[in-house]
Parts: structure tokens; sequence; C-alpha cells
């Protein structure tokens, strides 16, 4: 947790005084005991009161919507999943502002305590953040950030989930410079990070690593074509091999009596190596693997992978630049949540 060191000299120094007072009125921050002394008076320990603001966040899919609240530290203290076929009507949008409405009303939050609403959908947004341009998954071309906004008296943005993920793992990684992040969600996703900033491209595509192809034969994409990455890495497609959930398939892995199991575990796990590999050699950084099947990985995992990335590549992966977020199923609606804590961080 940042703290702010008061010195007992800081009576030598009025104006810094002064602003620690006005910051403790206003409760942004507030007095936690003392540090150790080191020869004169013990200093004040003075920490951010991490709910002095809060931003919401809300994770868009297709059959259900992810929501979440995130102080000032980047916590998640409230997640919750809302089942709700998406529908381009206004009751949909509605139903889904409505429970912000409803979280903000029973912790009784004024108004100006909310930062903002973030929005992460699955489809890739228009520069403006205010329209979907592609999205072939939940068929919410068109989706716009109006149809939430005009329900809500609060900031609002728009963000691919992927993106949005990404944003989470470099709050999380702030060391990193550059990173290429795989969001293994229902529908994989990726982004890329480089000079600390979640990059775009000129056409907002950057980092859609789910349509590279792997196999010209394999099988068919909701984008139209075959063999692309997210037919083989997919949570969705790992439930298909094996038939059964993924609650279901990793206890019955982890026993490993099922050689079946085994092998479409380890099926899963050469598609992803294969990805990985080519993607180090194109942008040598750390990998993060990132979303909903990220907390099932075992070290066990990992070591797998750097085996077989580093079996056919003339660049060996260091073991340690393979990241594991711990977010699970809530990072995007995190990460959209962190876009308005940023914001707020560096206004002040």
């Amino acid at each position: 947790m940042y703290r702010i060191q008061a010195y007992s000299y800081f009576h030598t120094f009025g104006t810094v005084s002064q602003n620690l007072n006005l910051l403790e009125q206003e409760g942004l921050i507030e007095r936690n005991g003392y540090f150790e002394s080191t020869g004169g008076r013990k200093a004040n320990a003075i920490q951010i009161v991490s709910d002095f603001r809060v931003s919401i966040g809300i994770g868009i899919l297709k059959n259900m919507f992810h929501i979440t609240a995130v102080d000032l530290y980047g916590n998640a203290f409230y997640t919750d999943t809302i089942p709700l076929p998406y529908s381009d009507t206004p009751d949909y949008y509605k139903q889904v502002t409505d429970k912000v409405k409803e979280f903000i009303a029973v912790k009784q939050y004024d108004e100006e305590k909310i930062l903002g609403v973030s929005i992460a959908t699955q489809g890739i947004t228009s520069p403006d953040h205010t329209t979907v341009l592609y999205g072939n998954i939940m068929n919410n071309a068109g989706m716009k950030l109006d149809d939430f906004s005009r329900h809500l008296p609060y900031p609002c943005y728009l963000e691919h989930d992927s993106k949005s993920a990404a944003f989470l793992e470099l709050w999380n990684h702030p060391e990193l410079d550059s990173a290429v992040v795989f969001l293994l969600n229902r529908n994989l996703g990726g982004a890329i990070i480089t000079n600390h900033l979640i990059h775009q491209g000129s056409s907002m595509h950057s980092g859609t690593l789910e349509h590279m192809c792997i196999n010209p034969d394999g099988p068919l994409c909701y984008c139209g074509n075959r063999g692309c990455l997210e037919t083989y890495c997919s949570a969705n497609s790992l439930e298909h091999a094996a038939d059964m959930t993924v609650k279901e398939f990793f206890p019955l892995l982890r026993e490993k009596k099922s050689p079946q199991l085994t092998q479409i575990w380890e099926d899963y796990l050469n598609h992803l190596a294969f990805a990985m590999k080519n993607l180090n050699l194109v942008i040598d950084a750390p990998i993060i693997i990132s979303g909903y099947l990220a907390p099932y990985f075992t070290e066990e995992d990992i070591e797998y992978l750097a085996e077989h990335i580093n079996a056919s590549s003339p660049f060996a992966l260091d073991r340690t630049h393979i990241l594991v977020g711990t977010n699970g199923q809530y990072t995007p609606a995190i990460g959209a949540a962190l876009y308005y804590v940023e914001k707020f961080i560096q206004a002040v």
C-alpha cells in the first residue's frame, strides 16, 4: 500500500503541511500510525483512503455480463456475474445500467464518488471509443457507448475486452515495458503492450492473435476462416474437445487418471506454445497468460510451455518471462474500471 511519509519537520515547510491537512479534510488521505523513529519524533504514516473514489467496470459477454467496482489502489472489492443474453435493444442496455445504479444505491455512494463506468466488450471499437466496429462473436457491430451512457449520470468509456485485460496486467506488472497478452477467455483474445502502452494499431485490431492461422485446414472460426488459434485455444474449444465444462475438466485432469484428458490438455498447450513461440520472435518480450483459464494453470503447465517454446526456437524464452494473471473471468471488467482510476491518479 502506497504511503506518504510525513516527517516531524513538516512544520518548517508550511505548504507541505497545509496541503496534507487539506487532503485529509477532503477525505483523500488518512493517518495510519507511525513509522519507526530514526532518532527524532516518530513520523506519521499517511495513506490514501482507498474508496475516496471508486470506478465501475462492466464486462459484456454473449450470455452474461460481469460488473466490478475498483478502489484507488486498483483492488476489485466487488464482483458479480449477471446472466443476460446480449441483444441490441433498449431494454438490454437499461438492464445492464440498472445493475450499476443498484450497486451504487446499495453502497449509498454519492454521485461524486463514482469516477466513471467503463465497458469492456467483445468487439473492436472505433478510435474514439464510441462504437463497436467489428463484433462477430456477439453480433454487436454498431453497439454505441451512448447505448449505455444515456442511462448513467457518470463519465463512460467503451473498450475492446482484450485491451482492458491488458490494461489490468500492465497495472499488475508496472515494471514491464513490453509484453504479449493471451486472454484465455471463452473466446480467445490478445493484446500487445509496447512502450508501457496498449498498442491499438492504425485500425484498432493490434493484438488480435486469436485469428492467427495455425492450420489452414483446421476448424471453422467465427471470423469465417479456418484454423484460427481461437478454434484451438479458447475455453470454448477446450470444452468442446473435452465434452465437459472447464470447471469439470480441470479437477479430473489434475487427478491424472485419464490419458484422454491429459492428451486434450497437452494438445491445447502445444497449440498455445506454437503461437507463443512465433509471437515471441516478432515481439521479444514477456508473455502474460490472462483471463478465465489463467487461474487453472499450474507451475507444471508453465514449465511444459517453456520447454515446447524453446524446443523449436533459436532464441530461448526464460521461464520467468511467462507470467500468469490472477483475476480470472473478471479480468476485462477490472481492467476497464482501472481506466478511470488511472485518469484520477494522473490528475491529482
